[in-house]
């Protein structure tokens, strides 16, 4: 074929050498979970209706296949025969192209991993991707810290309240020890400070985890989505390689015209979806920065703040990022409703 009919935009195809010994790949782990990612885009033919009455029919055309194939003694209608006999040629049809096209990206799959193919990397794209991979997995080790220390500081705060409340109950029994009544004062603002910072922690652990669980994990779906576009449109341009070099006669041609039509629908689906990805790992860089140094200032002008003992700047952090004060005697909420 031409260079213009396999060219790539930005890409290059990258042969895969190996000796083909699974003993010493280091993703064999790895092979059984794509294989299965393969396998279960299989066809849902349960869901499968035909709409009679042509194109934009009305929806009292449309017919459940469950129910077409399952009716037990229906009434016999005109055209019956024919339509349970077109629904199945329909399933069978959804069967058998799901079948090859697993059947050619297993293949594909396969060639990769025992170096026997080759597969097509955009290089700039692909650092891109497994730099999210790695910030994402940085990211989560950072939650976790940031939610265990909310659980210490949330025990530390119900320890100082309960300490306030003893040393008020024995200053009230013990009036010669005045001691009792400071220590009780100290206890009581530590532990509204406590709440405060605890208010600024949450806050700093709910946006993480947006960011990470939310954010992130969307545009690693489209990287998903990517790199099964990816695999298929390899595997129909090995395919398309293969026809290419056989002999040409009339049946040949004719599947050399059929792969050419394959081919060309996944490289289009391919890059589309290597543009998707483009576009939301800019957006996503662009709005980790923005949650990021908010909430890298208020931990830390809210951290600062209380073990400086300085309660007016603490609560000034908060009201500085439109979190809300818990009122001075109001109910608190219990440490698992905040999460």
């Amino acid at each position: 074929m031409s260079d213009g009919l396999l060219g790539k935009a930005a890409t290059m195809e990258i042969p895969i050498s190996s000796n083909g010994d699974t003993g010493s790949l280091p993703e064999d782990d790895g092979l059984e979970q794509d294989l299965q990612q393969v396998m279960v885009s299989g066809p849902n033919l349960n869901e499968t209706s035909i709409v009679s009455g042509g194109y934009g029919g009305t929806a009292e055309g449309i017919i459940p296949t469950s129910s077409a194939l399952h009716q037990p003694h229906a009434s016999p209608v005109p055209g019956g025969d024919e339509l349970v006999r077109g629904i199945a040629v329909e399933k069978f049809d959804i069967v058998k192209k799901w079948g090859i096209n697993t059947y050619k990206c297993t293949k594909q799959l396969l060639s990769e991993r025992f170096g026997r193919g080759s597969r097509t990397v955009d290089l700039e794209l692909e650092a891109q991707i497994e730099l999210l991979r790695e910030t994402k997995r940085r990211y989560e080790g950072i939650l976790q810290l940031a939610r265990g220390m909310t659980a210490h500081l949330y025990s530390l705060v119900q320890t100082q309240h309960a300490l306030g409340d003893a040393f008020a109950d024995l200053s009230q029994k013990s009036p010669e020890l005045q001691e009792f009544g400071y220590n009780a004062e100290t206890q009581k603002l530590l532990c509204r400070n406590g709440e405060t910072l605890l208010g600024a922690v949450n806050f700093f652990v709910s946006s993480i985890n947006t960011l990470v669980n939310k954010t992130m994990e969307d545009t690693l779906m489209t990287v998903k989505q990517y790199e099964t576009a990816r695999l298929e449109y390899d595997a129909y341009r090995t395919d398309l390689e293969e026809l290419s070099l056989a002999p040409r006669d009339a049946s040949s041609l004719c599947r050399l015209d059929s792969a050419q039509s394959h081919f060309q629908s996944h490289k289009d689906k391919y890059e589309r979806l290597r543009a998707d990805v483009a576009i939301k790992l800019k957006f996503l860089e662009e709005n980790k920065v923005k949650v990021m140094h908010k909430q890298l200032l208020l931990f830390h002008n809210a951290i600062s703040a209380y073990f400086a003992g300085n309660q007016q700047q603490l609560e000034q952090s908060l009201r500085q990022f439109n979190i809300k004060l818990r009122p001075p005697g109001a109910e608190k909420p219990s440490w698992l409703e905040e999460q």
